[in-house]
């Protein structure tokens, strides 16, 4: 089966052929970085508007990049939820719009799953495992059971990861994509030049859930107060200060779940996934740790064709009642 995936719930417009949820035959993806970076975030309006611009591009440079026409396309899978409204609303439509005149099966996918999935397109993963989703706009660490079967054991109870990253970098000019340039300018800095703080959740909040809001506070606005005194003052040493505590906030969690589950796998996705910090602390886990390469972290069409691929063969399939969910969708909750 080849599916067509197309990916709208943000500012990275893609498409992507996958063969059999495995094989990528092509991976387009249009980034509008460029046209985001002078306002440190991404516009959801401008966002939107360029959506529509390139879809139909977009998706024709898929085809063409799998030799391919759209009469040998099985199916077609869309992000439907979360995301910004806009963007997925010209996903879905456009996906809609293709699926009736071609009269084609297609399925609305949730982000999240599909980031989970992405390892799956590179590496050979057994169900279950410990999954890690580390994004822009989420931070998760589940028990992966199955496809569509995911147990939450902890999440964020504010920000997310990348977004902590993302307004620390803002505040300090260092550059857009946040993430990016945090991690670059840590590879020069000292990470015990601040020592900053791990934040302490209230009694009640479970044990593997995270905060990023007191530490980017803390980075932000107090800075000074845990500045070891000897250490310059510069982007690189808050950069590499505030990366080792954001990883070690996450990876303490991550340990914990571990050895509580029992699992032997560990799968990271999304786009702090490309972290190189974190990277390296996974890899240190007493576990097999897989990671998607660095295309496959961002958003991107193929992710969502892969996964795609699995709900269309057991004909989970969705009408044109269907429609795109800014919100997260509600998950089991457990605890190993």
């Amino acid at each position: 089966m080849k599916i067509l995936g197309i990916e709208t719930s943000c500012d990275e417009c893609s498409a992507a052929v996958v063969e059999n949820g495995k094989r990528i035959l092509s991976n387009v993806v249009a980034t509008q970085v460029e046209l985001h970076k002078p306002y440190y975030g991404v516009v959801p309006e401008i966002a939107s508007r360029l959506h529509t611009q390139w879809i139909a591009e977009v998706t024709g440079n898929a085809l063409s990049e799998a030799d391919i026409t759209i009469d040998e396309i099985d199916g077609i899978a869309v992000t439907n939820r979360p995301g910004l409204i806009g963007s997925l609303l010209v996903g879905v439509s456009f996906a809609k719009g293709l699926a009736y005149s071609r009269g084609l099966p297609f399925v609305g996918i949730d982000h999240i799953r599909a980031h989970l999935y992405a390892p799956h397109m590179e590496h050979e993963l057994s169900y279950p495992y410990l999954g890690v989703l580390v994004s822009g706009g989420h931070t998760v660490i589940c028990e992966v059971l199955g496809f569509d079967d995911i147990k939450v054991l902890g999440t964020t109870i504010d920000d997310a990861i990348g977004e902590a990253f993302d307004k620390v970098a803002k505040h300090y000019g260092m550059g857009y994509p946040g993430g990016v340039m945090v991690d670059r300018l840590a590879q020069q800095g000292s990470s015990t030049a601040f020592s900053f703080p791990d934040p302490s959740l209230h009694k009640g909040d479970h044990v593997y859930d995270v905060s990023y809001s007191g530490l980017k506070t803390a980075v932000i606005n107090q800075a000074d107060q845990f500045w070891d005194g000897k250490s310059e003052k510069s982007l690189e040493n808050i950069a590499a200060s505030f990366q080792h505590a954001a990883v070690e906030i996450l990876m303490k969690r991550i340990r914990l779940a571990l050895r509580a589950s029992g699992h032997r796998q560990v799968a990271a996705g999304g786009g702090v996934a490309a972290n190189s910090l974190l990277r390296r602390e996974l890899m240190t886990l007493d576990a097999e740790v897989v990671f998607p390469s660095l295309k496959l972290c961002t958003d991107n069409g193929a992710m969502i064709a892969g996964i795609g691929y699995h709900y269309l063969l057991h004909n989970q399939c969705d009408d044109l009642s269907m429609n795109a969910s800014p919100r997260v969708q509600a998950f089991k909750r457990g605890y190993p």
